[in-house]
């Protein structure tokens, strides 16, 4: 079959428009319905703010959906504009979104499972009310140990997407160095999370900022 050949341009204006696709539904379902539903150590809040938003924390899993699709395209994209500068660390950029997505996909169904135990309850007889509701809030914590864990592939993707922008002939560097400072900072808050949770709470938000301007300078020159 005879490739169909795309300018660059579309391709990176495609990708710019599915990154800001990106930023936007990652804002929305990882921030903000996030803080409407989670009460840190209070399981029976937090499990009455999944019945009192019940569609928004639906809406939250649909936007984290349309998330995790936007990533495959968007490695692709990514394949097909980087793939002259450096092939062998194109397809790490690639793979280590493809992991990461993967690791996320398959987390989500510990976002999804609170939502079948507090409309269906329980066997009778088998957890009390309490018991049901520290249940949903393990798995809602276990949800965020499962995004950190994508986070650590995210990371290595910003440092092989940096690294790539930064020998490129058609990107600003400074850009590239966003991207690795950005993958740096995925890394160590992922690790510091496995490791010692305090002080990972003590970096927020302060070591998002850098691979949040990274990304979304990233995503204004595409476009």
């Amino acid at each position: 079959m005879q490739e169909i050949h795309t300018s660059p341009k579309k391709y990176a204006r495609l990708g710019g428009i599915l990154y800001l696709i990106n930023i936007v539904l990652g804002f929305f379902a990882i921030a903000y319905v996030e803080s409407k539903i989670m009460v840190g150590n209070d399981p029976a809040a937090t499990a009455n703010n999944i019945i009192a938003h019940n569609f928004l924390y639906r809406l939250g899993m649909a936007a984290h959906i349309i998330i995790l699709l936007t990533n495959v395209p968007l490695a692709l994209i990514f394949y097909r504009l980087f793939r002259i500068v450096n092939k062998n660390a194109t397809l790490l950029v690639v793979f280590f979104t493809l992991v990461g997505t993967a690791i996320e996909s398959a987390n989500l169904l510990n976002q999804f499972e609170p939502l079948l135990l507090l409309k269906n309850g329980l066997p009778a007889g088998s957890f009390s009310q309490e018991q049901v509701h520290e249940l949903v809030y393990t798995l809602l914590r276990l949800k965020t140990v499962g995004f950190h864990l994508s986070l650590v592939f995210y990371g290595f993707y910003g440092l092989s997407a940096g690294y790539l922008i930064f020998i490129s002939a058609f990107l600003p560097k400074v850009i590239g160095i966003f991207l690795a400072i950005g993958g740096l900072c995925y890394i160590t808050y992922s690790f510091a999370s496995f490791l010692a949770p305090k002080f990972a709470a003590s970096l927020v938000p302060y070591i998002q900022i850098p691979s949040r301007l990274a990304e979304l300078s990233f995503c204004l020159w595409l476009l």
